[in-house]
């Protein structure tokens, strides 16, 4: 985004529209989880300009916007704030969050740049996974091994306030768009971000003064439980792009050993590629579908299994909580459905939109919420989450995992 600079030319554009916004838009298939977009190289697609120009039949318009752009301008009391770009910036936002939609989000280059850390998997930051939950900034996961974890932030757990002492940061979390409290709770190794922190059942805040270090998230990590062993523990963190190599890894190696069941735990995932979610179901679901999605237009699209799995006869329990959201309530919704195996644990967290990827020009994107999924059944999930089979809650004050010392007795 070039910045608007006063002259001719730009008090002749306020005449239009203002601002000539020229978008870079990439077009494809292939599907993000809960995001349609790209699992490849984004510079190997077609790019269309759109030239967002006046359009009289609008009856647009533009003059208090740029009546409080010149009172911002001329009369704010420290000039070098006044950044153009950024007051563009700022104005795209503004419009974009008037829908009140916590998942359509226009991003600036920076923030657009930390999407793909997350799908990639390596940042500098605290080690937790946060999204919107009933209007409220909320942990979603704090992944294993990482200064979140130690700290003590737990799924659930409502961020009131982000404080970054060395870059004079202090704001609360309330209208805060989700990339912009990323942002500022990533950080260099090194340094410290304080969460304020309302968790549920108490009354009073808690501050958790965490130490930044770089994080790296691996998608599948595989174990082995029960009696001698005999029961694979499938871990699936997240669905980037590096999950289909790393599943069929696993696959491989419990084909290999030929283990007597699976538990396919996907609690604090987050989500990822709707495509890694149909890659881990096909090995278990014979045929069918996994997600349907849902448009405006009451048109509707389904998205099967790929056939081809290796273990349709192997007895399955998936172990779900409050941190399994979008890419992994799909998967988890889709066994339940076709009753291939049960759901223990606690009810997921209840993402059910499905959000596209649009890059715009200098590296900025937007992602716009188009459709909802469902699934097999029917069933929209958005805020209620899946309800497990078999609720087990896990109890903190332990060092037993019950839930998964469930799965270990339904699966002898």
């Amino acid at each position: 985004m070039q910045e608007v600079t006063k002259n001719s030319g730009f008090k002749k554009a306020r005449q239009t529209l203002g601002i000539i916004f020229s978008m870079s838009l990439l077009f494809g298939i292939g599907y993000l989880l809960g995001y349609k977009g790209y699992l490849v190289s984004l510079d190997k697609f077609p790019i269309v300009t759109v030239d967002r120009s006046y359009q009289p039949e609008r009856e647009l318009d533009f003059s208090l916007f740029w009546d409080v752009w010149d009172r911002l301008e001329n009369g704010y009391y420290d000039k070098s704030k006044i950044k153009h770009g950024d007051m563009v910036y700022g104005a795209i936002k503004g419009m974009v969050s008037s829908v009140g939609d916590p998942y359509t989000v226009f991003f600036t280059p920076k923030e657009n740049a930390i999407v793909q850390e997350d799908l990639n998997g390596n940042f500098e930051g605290v080690g937790i996974q946060i999204d919107f939950k009933d209007s409220a900034l909320t942990i979603v996961s704090a992944l294993p091994g990482t200064p979140a974890q130690a700290a003590g932030v737990l799924p659930g757990d409502q961020i009131i306030k982000i404080i970054d002492r060395s870059n004079n940061v202090d704001k609360f979390t309330e209208r805060m768009s989700l990339q912009e409290a990323i942002a500022l709770i990533r950080g260099k190794m090194g340094t410290s971000v304080t969460l304020t922190i309302k968790r549920s059942g108490e009354d009073d805040l808690q501050e958790f003064d965490i130490q930044r270090s770089s994080i790296n998230v691996p998608s599948v990590k595989l174990g082995y439980v029960g009696e001698n062993e005999s029961l694979a523990h499938v871990n699936v963190m997240k669905f980037g792009g590096e999950t289909k190599a790393e599943w069929q890894k696993v696959v491989a190696e419990i084909v290999a050993r030929q283990t007597k069941g699976v538990i396919l735990d996907v609690r604090n995932n987050p989500g990822g590629y709707l495509t890694g979610a149909i890659e881990v179901a096909t090995e278990f679901i014979a045929d069918g579908n996994v997600v349907t999605e849902a448009m405006a237009d009451d048109r509707r699209q389904e998205y099967k299994v790929y056939g081809g799995g290796k273990l349709y006869r192997v007895p399955l329990v998936v172990l779900v909580n409050e941190g399994s959201a979008s890419a992994s309530e799909i998967l988890a919704g889709a066994i339940k459905d076709h009753k291939r195996g049960k759901l223990v644990g606690a009810k997921t967290f209840g993402k059910g939109t499905i959000q596209e990827p649009q890059a715009l020009t200098n590296g900025a994107g937007l992602h716009l919420t188009i459709s909802k999924w469902l699934t097999p059944n029917g069933v929209w999930i958005n805020g209620a989450g899946l309800e497990p089979d078999i609720v087990v809650e896990d109890n903190s004050d332990t060092e037993v995992d019950e839930q998964l010392e469930k799965a270990i007795e339904l699966l002898r």
